[in-house]
């Protein structure tokens, strides 16, 4: 015999070939429950790892598989050309429908307690490893052979160290008429190295651990190949189209198993989805809901007016409006990340930087009110709330075995609550950099990772972080000297500003030039407000104090013109703080001292409350009302 050497099998696969001269036992962890792609007599088939460990065995002169299920029980595996029963699912011979091929001595049966029997479990494995013919047993599911291999029992103790010196005390051996020696290999299958006791494989060369992983490119494209003939469509499409819609569900299917693939393709022969909207199939398999709401008509509609729309309530910002309102179609049309060739990127990422109380909060919510219909449908994270390492734990929850492991995290939720929806990370500057780690594979891949091991998609949110970075005091100096001169602020001046600051907080203080590089041009410059713009919100505030006074007491607010004026130099004397200083101005000089007025004194509904004067008194506001 020559040996296996089939380099069209898995490499995971031939790596366990070579170790079966080198190494008494191998633990195969990781992707160990997808399916593989393997030679068949009619061309690549799908099998799962039992069968794939029992073809490559029988290659090499094994002519069994023992299988010690922690499940199940202890089987066989047997090949569809051989007379056995089997479950239909894994290969392994039924223990109670019927007989298998296998050795003599293996005793094939269900487990007869609550779990598996960890006595018979070691005789079978030693049994295995010391027979005199060539051999092989696979424990399966070995992750759940004991509760906890960081705690073990005593009789849980015991049965891994018959295995640790089952593993030193065997030699390699030729089993006539092969002349190689090698070992009757003990394969343990968990979902993670760590689930076996670290003292049983770590420093044992006797033990080799290799990783199963996810199906790279050129695996991808020929499951897509094998599995896109029960695509509706496909029998009756040309060569090129063909070749297109395989090439398109082996790169958007990029870091999942072949599993996945597979559920993909049947869900796209059930919704009749057509060759050229596979990409509706892959993103409906990650989300949950087949109907896409991007796609929905009155979407467009709204945003054909959102930037006079939007306008309306955020005053002095007009190239900022126009800069997210661009973003934001360009997610409508699925072309963020375009040029990548990405499509499980967020829908789209904006960066809003420029002084605080400018309105960068309120564009996000009118941004949810254009593409949601309801500026109340988003979720908004404070990220000064996030400054310390550990409050990762709140994003994407807290670790096995931790107070809140079973609540999730916050971020996570969100998005598997509302996947399509507007997520608002305030002050970003503010949380730890280890937090701001998260958002690489969020804005590059689309996807996040819980404590849980779940992977929660972001391909159908839209992303929007807040900064104040690059507006220090000189920048409001600067500010106040222009608008003490009658001009403006320069607008490019400001806009290198930021973007300078923005640039040297993500690539000197953060060390993150590749957070920096994710976002792009996505960065959103605010103006400072201007005195006009500052009239403009003054105007739009004093109405919703009005409108609040009418619908909550029928009680209709009018302004005499020398307390308006009063009002508008006090609340735009300073303008650091924006619209929200203005807001604040009002609420002091006028909510206040009118809600007091009001509560001493009985108005009749539908009644005008006309404010006659203002003046303040002993550091209080107070009005005179007709």
């Amino acid at each position: 015999m020559t040996g296996w050497d089939d380099r069209t099998y898995p490499v995971w696969l031939r790596e366990v070939s070579t170790a079966l001269s080198i190494n008494s036992q191998v633990v195969l962890y990781g992707n160990v429950r997808d399916q593989f792609l393997l030679p068949g007599r009619s061309g690549p088939e799908l099998c799962d790892l039992r069968r794939a460990v029992h073809r490559m065995l029988r290659a090499e002169g094994y002519p069994t598989l023992a299988v010690a299920d922690a499940i199940r029980g202890v089987g066989v595996v047997a090949e569809p050309d051989v007379a056995a029963t089997t479950d239909g699912r894994d290969g392994t011979a039924n223990p109670v429908a019927g007989p298998a091929p296998r050795p003599p001595a293996i005793k094939i049966g269900p487990w007869r307690g609550a779990g598996p029997d960890l006595d018979r479990v070691a005789d079978l494995l030693t049994q295995t490893a010391e027979a005199q013919q060539r051999q092989a047993v696979l424990v399966d599911y070995a992750s759940h052979l004991v509760l906890d291999a960081n705690r073990l029992e005593p009789g849980e103790h015991h049965f891994f160290a018959r295995c640790l010196r089952l593993a030193r005390s065997v030699y390699p051996r030729p089993a006539p008429p092969d002349p190689r020696p090698l070992y009757n290999p003990v394969i343990w299958v968990v979902e993670n190295e760590r689930d076996l006791p670290l003292w049983l494989t770590a420093g044992n060369e006797d033990i080799r651990k290799i990783a199963v992983p996810l199906p790279d490119l050129g695996v991808r494209q020929a499951a897509a190949t094998l599995l896109a003939g029960v695509l509706p469509g496909y029998p009756e499409a040309g060569p090129d189209d063909r070749r297109e819609v395989e090439k398109r569900l082996a790169e958007l299917t990029q870091d999942m198993p072949l599993r996945s693939m597979m559920a993909i393709a049947r869900l796209a022969m059930r919704m009749g989805t057509r060759l050229d909207d596979i990409d509706e199939a892959v993103r409906c398999y990650r989300v949950g809901v087949y109907d896409n709401p991007w796609r929905q008509a009155h979407l467009r509609d709204r945003l054909r007016d959102a930037t006079g729309s939007i306008g309306a309530r955020v005053r002095g910002q007009r190239e900022a409006i126009q800069h997210s309102v661009d973003i934001v179609i360009r997610a409508v049309l699925g072309l963020s990340g375009a040029h990548a060739g990405n499509s499980s990127r967020p829908r789209g990422v904006l960066f809003f930087a420029g002084p605080t109380g400018v309105g960068k909060t309120q564009l996000a919510k009118e941004l949810t009110q254009q593409i949601f219909g309801d500026e109340r449908a988003y979720t908004r994270f404070d990220m000064s709330e996030f400054s310390a390492e550990q409050a990762a734990d709140r994003l994407i929850g807290a670790p096995p075995g931790y107070v809140g492991f079973d609540a999730g995290g916050e971020l996570t939720n969100a998005v598997r609550e509302r996947p399509f929806s507007l997520l608002l990370f305030d002050e970003v500057e503010k949380a730890h950099p280890r937090i701001l780690d998260k958002f690489l594979q969020i804005l590059d891949d689309g996807r996040l990772t819980d404590a849980s091991g779940s992977t929660v998609y972001f391909s159908d949110t839209v992303l929007v972080f807040t900064s104040n970075l690059g507006v220090s005091e000189q920048e409001y100096a600067l500010h106040a000297a222009a608008e003490a001169g009658g001009r403006a602020f320069p607008r490019q001046e400001l806009e290198q500003r930021v973007r300078a600051a923005v640039n040297r907080h993500f690539v000197s203080e953060l060390n993150r030039p590749e957070l920096l590089n994710r976002l792009g041009d996505n960065i959103v410059v605010f103006n400072f407000i201007t005195r006009a713009a500052a009239e403009e919100i003054f105007s739009v505030l004093l109405d919703h104090i009005a409108q609040r006074l009418r619908k909550e007491h029928q009680l209709h607010l009018e302004l005499a013109e020398p307390v308006r004026r009063q009002l508008l130099d006090g609340a735009t004397a300073n303008l650091t703080f924006g619209g929200r200083g203005i807001g604040s101005y009002l609420e002091s000089a006028l909510v206040n001292p009118l809600a007091r007025e009001l509560f001493n004194r009985d108005h009749p509904r539908g009644e005008r409350v006309v404010v006659t004067s203002l003046q303040r008194r002993d550091d209080t506001y107070q009005i005179g009302l007709a």
